[in-house]
Protein backbone atom coordinates (compact mmCIF):
# COMPACT_ATOMS: atom_id res chain seq x y z
CA UNK A 1 0.00 0.00 0.00
CA UNK A 2 1.60 3.63 -1.16
CA UNK A 3 1.36 5.62 2.21
CA UNK A 4 -1.43 8.69 2.52
CA UNK A 5 1.66 11.15 2.64
CA UNK A 6 3.17 10.41 -0.76
CA UNK A 7 -0.51 10.84 -2.74
CA UNK A 8 -0.96 13.96 -4.31
CA UNK A 9 -4.93 14.86 -4.90
CA UNK A 10 -6.88 14.73 -8.01
CA UNK A 11 -7.65 18.53 -8.57
CA UNK A 12 -9.71 19.69 -11.65
CA UNK A 13 -9.89 23.40 -12.42
CA UNK A 14 -12.34 25.12 -13.79
CA UNK A 15 -13.29 23.48 -16.97
CA UNK A 16 -12.21 24.20 -20.33
CA UNK A 17 -14.02 24.43 -23.68
CA UNK A 18 -14.79 20.66 -24.60
CA UNK A 19 -12.93 19.41 -27.67
CA UNK A 20 -15.40 18.03 -30.86
CA UNK A 21 -16.59 14.53 -30.47
CA UNK A 22 -14.54 11.99 -31.92
CA UNK A 23 -15.13 9.36 -34.59
CA UNK A 24 -16.55 7.13 -32.60
CA UNK A 25 -18.69 9.29 -30.63
CA UNK A 26 -20.45 10.31 -34.10
CA UNK A 27 -20.37 6.71 -35.38
CA UNK A 28 -22.55 5.76 -32.05
CA UNK A 29 -24.93 8.84 -32.63
CA UNK A 30 -25.35 7.53 -36.03
CA UNK A 31 -26.00 4.02 -34.93
CA UNK A 32 -28.42 5.28 -31.84
CA UNK A 33 -30.69 6.90 -34.73
CA UNK A 34 -31.02 3.89 -36.91
CA UNK A 35 -31.67 1.89 -34.23
CA UNK A 36 -34.29 4.41 -32.52
CA UNK A 37 -32.27 3.97 -29.47
CA UNK A 38 -31.62 6.32 -26.13
CA UNK A 39 -28.66 6.08 -24.06
CA UNK A 40 -28.99 6.69 -20.42
CA UNK A 41 -25.84 6.97 -18.65
CA UNK A 42 -24.79 7.14 -14.72
CA UNK A 43 -22.63 10.12 -12.90
CA UNK A 44 -19.90 7.27 -12.59
CA UNK A 45 -19.48 6.86 -16.30
CA UNK A 46 -16.60 8.42 -17.86
CA UNK A 47 -16.35 11.95 -19.35
CA UNK A 48 -15.96 10.48 -23.14
CA UNK A 49 -19.32 8.06 -22.01
CA UNK A 50 -21.33 11.10 -20.24
CA UNK A 51 -20.46 13.49 -23.29
CA UNK A 52 -23.19 11.51 -25.45
CA UNK A 53 -25.83 10.60 -23.08
CA UNK A 54 -29.29 11.60 -23.69
CA UNK A 55 -29.82 11.23 -20.20
CA UNK A 56 -27.29 11.26 -17.40
CA UNK A 57 -27.77 10.70 -13.77
CA UNK A 58 -28.56 9.11 -10.71
CA UNK A 59 -30.24 5.16 -10.01
CA UNK A 60 -33.75 7.47 -9.44
CA UNK A 61 -33.48 9.47 -12.12
CA UNK A 62 -32.29 7.05 -14.45
CA UNK A 63 -35.22 4.50 -13.48
CA UNK A 64 -37.70 7.22 -14.57
CA UNK A 65 -35.87 8.15 -17.64
CA UNK A 66 -36.43 4.49 -18.36
CA UNK A 67 -39.31 4.09 -17.58
CA UNK A 68 -41.21 6.96 -19.64
CA UNK A 69 -39.11 6.56 -22.76
CA UNK A 70 -40.24 6.25 -26.08
CA UNK A 71 -37.27 4.84 -27.84
CA UNK A 72 -37.39 0.82 -29.51
CA UNK A 73 -33.89 0.27 -27.57
CA UNK A 74 -31.84 1.64 -23.84
CA UNK A 75 -28.57 1.02 -24.19
CA UNK A 76 -27.24 1.77 -20.63
CA UNK A 77 -24.07 2.94 -19.83
CA UNK A 78 -24.11 1.59 -15.88
CA UNK A 79 -23.91 -1.65 -13.99
CA UNK A 80 -25.82 -5.05 -14.23
CA UNK A 81 -28.69 -4.13 -12.21
CA UNK A 82 -29.22 -0.42 -13.80
CA UNK A 83 -29.95 -2.26 -17.02
CA UNK A 84 -32.11 -4.76 -15.57
CA UNK A 85 -34.06 -1.98 -13.66
CA UNK A 86 -34.50 -0.89 -16.95
CA UNK A 87 -36.10 -4.08 -18.42
CA UNK A 88 -38.03 -4.68 -15.70
CA UNK A 89 -39.53 -1.60 -16.25
CA UNK A 90 -40.24 -1.48 -20.42
CA UNK A 91 -40.59 -5.54 -20.97
CA UNK A 92 -41.02 -4.85 -24.30
CA UNK A 93 -37.87 -3.07 -25.33
CA UNK A 94 -34.52 -4.05 -26.17
CA UNK A 95 -32.35 -3.02 -23.37
CA UNK A 96 -28.48 -3.15 -24.17
CA UNK A 97 -25.77 -3.12 -21.62
CA UNK A 98 -22.09 -2.53 -22.61
CA UNK A 99 -20.41 -5.33 -20.62
CA UNK A 100 -22.19 -8.08 -19.34
CA UNK A 101 -19.39 -7.97 -16.89
CA UNK A 102 -20.28 -4.53 -15.38
CA UNK A 103 -21.46 -6.19 -12.25
CA UNK A 104 -21.63 -4.60 -8.95
CA UNK A 105 -20.17 -5.84 -5.22
CA UNK A 106 -22.95 -4.31 -3.06
CA UNK A 107 -25.53 -6.21 -5.43
CA UNK A 108 -23.52 -9.19 -5.00
CA UNK A 109 -23.25 -8.93 -1.21
CA UNK A 110 -27.31 -10.20 -0.61
CA UNK A 111 -27.66 -13.61 -2.58
CA UNK A 112 -31.65 -13.61 -2.70
CA UNK A 113 -31.82 -17.37 -1.51
CA UNK A 114 -30.22 -15.91 1.31
CA UNK A 115 -32.25 -13.33 1.55
CA UNK A 116 -35.14 -15.44 1.29
CA UNK A 117 -33.77 -17.62 4.33
CA UNK A 118 -33.87 -14.68 6.15
CA UNK A 119 -37.48 -13.28 5.51
CA UNK A 120 -39.08 -16.83 6.13
CA UNK A 121 -37.16 -16.98 9.65
CA UNK A 122 -38.68 -13.42 10.26
CA UNK A 123 -41.79 -13.28 8.51
CA UNK A 124 -43.01 -9.63 9.84
CA UNK A 125 -40.73 -7.44 8.45
CA UNK A 126 -40.58 -5.22 5.58
CA UNK A 127 -37.96 -5.35 3.08
CA UNK A 128 -36.37 -2.08 1.81
CA UNK A 129 -34.12 -2.88 -0.81
CA UNK A 130 -32.22 -0.16 -1.94
CA UNK A 131 -31.79 -0.49 -5.67
CA UNK A 132 -28.18 -1.56 -6.30
CA UNK A 133 -29.12 -4.99 -6.12
CA UNK A 134 -30.69 -7.82 -8.61
CA UNK A 135 -34.09 -8.42 -10.07
CA UNK A 136 -34.52 -11.70 -7.88
CA UNK A 137 -33.69 -9.71 -4.99
CA UNK A 138 -36.49 -6.59 -6.16
CA UNK A 139 -39.03 -9.83 -6.35
CA UNK A 140 -38.66 -10.80 -2.54
CA UNK A 141 -38.98 -6.32 -1.52
CA UNK A 142 -41.89 -4.53 -0.58
CA UNK A 143 -40.57 -1.65 -1.89
CA UNK A 144 -37.25 -0.21 -4.23
CA UNK A 145 -35.47 3.01 -2.96
CA UNK A 146 -32.55 4.87 -4.06
CA UNK A 147 -29.63 7.20 -2.06
CA UNK A 148 -31.94 9.82 -3.70
CA UNK A 149 -35.40 9.14 -2.08
CA UNK A 150 -33.98 6.32 0.84
CA UNK A 151 -35.24 8.32 3.49
CA UNK A 152 -38.93 9.61 1.65
CA UNK A 153 -39.54 5.92 1.25
CA UNK A 154 -38.89 4.67 4.61
CA UNK A 155 -40.66 7.58 6.27
CA UNK A 156 -43.90 6.36 4.23
CA UNK A 157 -43.55 2.98 6.16
CA UNK A 158 -46.17 2.54 9.26
CA UNK A 159 -44.37 3.39 12.24
CA UNK A 160 -45.87 -0.41 13.48
CA UNK A 161 -43.49 -2.55 10.85
CA UNK A 162 -39.74 -3.75 11.61
CA UNK A 163 -37.62 -2.86 8.92
CA UNK A 164 -35.08 -5.12 7.23
CA UNK A 165 -33.00 -2.41 4.51
CA UNK A 166 -31.05 -4.27 2.13
CA UNK A 167 -28.46 -4.64 1.39
CA UNK A 168 -26.05 -1.81 2.14
CA UNK A 169 -25.53 -1.07 5.76
CA UNK A 170 -23.78 2.08 5.58
CA UNK A 171 -27.02 3.98 3.39
CA UNK A 172 -29.15 1.61 5.68
CA UNK A 173 -27.32 3.44 8.84
CA UNK A 174 -27.47 6.77 7.78
CA UNK A 175 -31.05 6.74 6.82
CA UNK A 176 -31.99 5.22 10.45
CA UNK A 177 -30.42 8.01 12.10
CA UNK A 178 -32.28 10.72 9.76
CA UNK A 179 -35.39 8.92 10.10
CA UNK A 180 -35.27 7.87 13.49
CA UNK A 181 -36.47 4.30 12.57
CA UNK A 182 -34.77 1.51 14.20
CA UNK A 183 -33.77 -0.82 10.89
CA UNK A 184 -32.29 -4.00 10.53
CA UNK A 185 -29.74 -3.71 8.27
CA UNK A 186 -27.96 -6.31 6.01
CA UNK A 187 -23.73 -6.33 5.87
CA UNK A 188 -23.29 -5.22 2.98
CA UNK A 189 -20.90 -2.70 1.28
CA UNK A 190 -19.76 -0.83 -1.92
CA UNK A 191 -16.19 -2.05 -2.09
CA UNK A 192 -15.34 1.43 -3.57
CA UNK A 193 -16.99 3.87 -1.03
CA UNK A 194 -15.95 2.36 1.87
CA UNK A 195 -12.13 3.21 1.00
CA UNK A 196 -12.89 6.70 1.95
CA UNK A 197 -11.14 7.01 5.21
CA UNK A 198 -10.97 9.49 7.74
CA UNK A 199 -7.20 9.76 7.47
CA UNK A 200 -7.26 10.85 3.88
CA UNK A 201 -9.80 12.95 4.10
CA UNK A 202 -8.48 14.82 6.66
CA UNK A 203 -5.39 15.36 4.75
CA UNK A 204 -7.10 16.94 1.73
CA UNK A 205 -8.83 19.13 3.93
CA UNK A 206 -5.66 20.77 5.38
CA UNK A 207 -4.39 21.43 1.67
CA UNK A 208 -7.73 23.28 1.45
CA UNK A 209 -8.83 24.98 3.72
CA UNK A 210 -12.40 26.10 3.86
CA UNK A 211 -13.12 23.53 0.86
CA UNK A 212 -16.49 21.36 1.99
CA UNK A 213 -16.40 17.65 1.89
CA UNK A 214 -19.53 16.57 0.04
CA UNK A 215 -19.77 12.43 0.52
CA UNK A 216 -21.95 10.11 -0.64
CA UNK A 217 -24.20 7.99 2.55
CA UNK A 218 -22.49 4.73 1.26
CA UNK A 219 -19.44 5.67 2.85
CA UNK A 220 -18.66 4.71 6.14
CA UNK A 221 -20.66 6.29 9.19
CA UNK A 222 -16.99 8.10 10.33
CA UNK A 223 -16.32 9.89 7.02
CA UNK A 224 -19.84 11.38 6.84
CA UNK A 225 -19.52 12.59 10.21
CA UNK A 226 -16.31 14.38 8.64
CA UNK A 227 -18.34 15.40 5.51
CA UNK A 228 -20.38 18.85 5.39
CA UNK A 229 -23.32 17.24 3.03
CA UNK A 230 -23.95 13.76 2.61
CA UNK A 231 -26.39 13.41 -0.65
CA UNK A 232 -27.00 11.43 -3.63
CA UNK A 233 -24.17 11.98 -6.80
CA UNK A 234 -27.73 14.15 -8.34
CA UNK A 235 -28.01 16.22 -5.15
CA UNK A 236 -24.75 16.79 -5.28
CA UNK A 237 -25.14 18.75 -7.98
CA UNK A 238 -27.20 21.58 -6.14
CA UNK A 239 -24.71 21.45 -3.45
CA UNK A 240 -22.21 22.06 -5.81
CA UNK A 241 -23.91 24.77 -7.18
CA UNK A 242 -25.16 26.49 -4.18
CA UNK A 243 -22.43 26.40 -1.68
CA UNK A 244 -20.39 29.65 -1.69
CA UNK A 245 -17.25 27.81 -1.25
CA UNK A 246 -15.24 28.11 -4.97
CA UNK A 247 -13.66 24.10 -4.27
CA UNK A 248 -15.35 21.61 -3.26
CA UNK A 249 -13.98 18.04 -1.99
CA UNK A 250 -16.24 15.31 -3.21
CA UNK A 251 -16.09 11.63 -1.67
CA UNK A 252 -17.32 9.23 -4.18
CA UNK A 253 -16.97 7.60 -7.20
CA UNK A 254 -14.52 10.17 -9.68
CA UNK A 255 -16.53 9.81 -12.92
CA UNK A 256 -18.63 11.98 -10.64
CA UNK A 257 -16.39 15.03 -11.56
CA UNK A 258 -17.02 14.74 -14.98
CA UNK A 259 -20.48 15.67 -14.30
CA UNK A 260 -19.79 18.15 -12.05
CA UNK A 261 -17.56 20.08 -13.99
CA UNK A 262 -19.78 19.86 -17.08
CA UNK A 263 -22.33 21.34 -15.08
CA UNK A 264 -20.38 24.16 -13.01
CA UNK A 265 -17.22 24.79 -15.09
CA UNK A 266 -16.58 27.84 -12.98
CA UNK A 267 -15.60 25.93 -10.03
CA UNK A 268 -12.56 23.05 -8.69
CA UNK A 269 -13.39 20.18 -7.70
CA UNK A 270 -10.84 17.74 -6.18
CA UNK A 271 -11.42 14.15 -5.80
CA UNK A 272 -11.37 12.75 -2.70
CA UNK A 273 -8.61 10.12 -1.89
CA UNK A 274 -8.64 6.90 -0.53
CA UNK A 275 -5.39 5.58 1.54
CA UNK A 276 -3.96 4.03 -1.80
CA UNK A 277 -5.03 7.06 -4.82
CA UNK A 278 -5.35 9.92 -5.42
CA UNK A 279 -9.34 9.51 -6.72
CA UNK A 280 -11.77 6.32 -6.22
CA UNK A 281 -12.57 4.56 -9.70
CA UNK A 282 -15.25 1.75 -9.52
CA UNK A 283 -13.61 -1.43 -11.82
CA UNK A 284 -17.39 -2.66 -12.59
CA UNK A 285 -18.38 0.94 -13.95
CA UNK A 286 -15.22 1.33 -15.84
CA UNK A 287 -16.02 -1.51 -17.71
CA UNK A 288 -18.06 0.18 -20.03
CA UNK A 289 -15.96 1.97 -23.44
CA UNK A 290 -16.98 3.78 -26.39
CA UNK A 291 -15.97 0.69 -28.35
CA UNK A 292 -18.19 -1.62 -26.39
CA UNK A 293 -21.09 1.06 -26.49
CA UNK A 294 -20.71 0.84 -30.56
CA UNK A 295 -20.61 -3.32 -31.21
CA UNK A 296 -24.04 -3.35 -28.55
CA UNK A 297 -25.52 -0.80 -31.08
CA UNK A 298 -23.90 -2.43 -34.01
CA UNK A 299 -24.91 -5.87 -33.04
CA UNK A 300 -27.93 -5.78 -30.50
CA UNK A 301 -25.97 -7.48 -28.50
CA UNK A 302 -25.99 -8.34 -25.20
CA UNK A 303 -29.16 -7.98 -24.34
CA UNK A 304 -30.57 -8.08 -20.53
CA UNK A 305 -32.94 -11.45 -20.76
CA UNK A 306 -35.84 -11.63 -17.86
CA UNK A 307 -38.04 -14.35 -17.28
CA UNK A 308 -41.71 -12.67 -16.79
CA UNK A 309 -42.60 -13.80 -13.70
CA UNK A 310 -39.56 -12.30 -12.01
CA UNK A 311 -39.74 -9.46 -14.50
CA UNK A 312 -43.77 -9.19 -12.67
CA UNK A 313 -42.55 -9.65 -9.26
CA UNK A 314 -39.84 -7.02 -9.59
CA UNK A 315 -41.80 -4.11 -11.09
CA UNK A 316 -44.24 -4.03 -7.74
CA UNK A 317 -41.73 -2.34 -5.68
CA UNK A 318 -40.27 -0.91 -8.18
CA UNK A 319 -43.15 1.05 -9.43
CA UNK A 320 -44.09 1.50 -5.28
CA UNK A 321 -40.89 3.24 -5.06
CA UNK A 322 -42.09 5.83 -7.99
CA UNK A 323 -45.28 6.22 -7.02
CA UNK A 324 -44.42 7.19 -3.95
CA UNK A 325 -41.42 9.74 -5.05
CA UNK A 326 -43.62 11.53 -6.83
CA UNK A 327 -46.13 12.23 -4.34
Amino acid sequence: MIPTTDIQPAVFSPADQEEPLNALQKEILELKAERNAVILAHNYQDAAIQRIADYLGDSLGLAYEAAKTDADVILFCGVHFMAETAKIVNPGKTVLLPDLEAGCSLSDSCPPEKLERYQKANPNLYTVAYINCSAAVKALSDVICTSGNAMKIVERIPEDREILFVPDQNLGSWVARQTGRKMRLWPGSCYAHVLFTVQALEKVKAQFPGAPVVAHPECTEAVRDLADEVCSTEKMVHFCKTTPADTIIVATESGMIHRLRRDIPNKTFVAGPTDRCACNDCRYMKLNTLQKMRDALLNMQPAIEMDETLREAASKPILRMLDWSRS
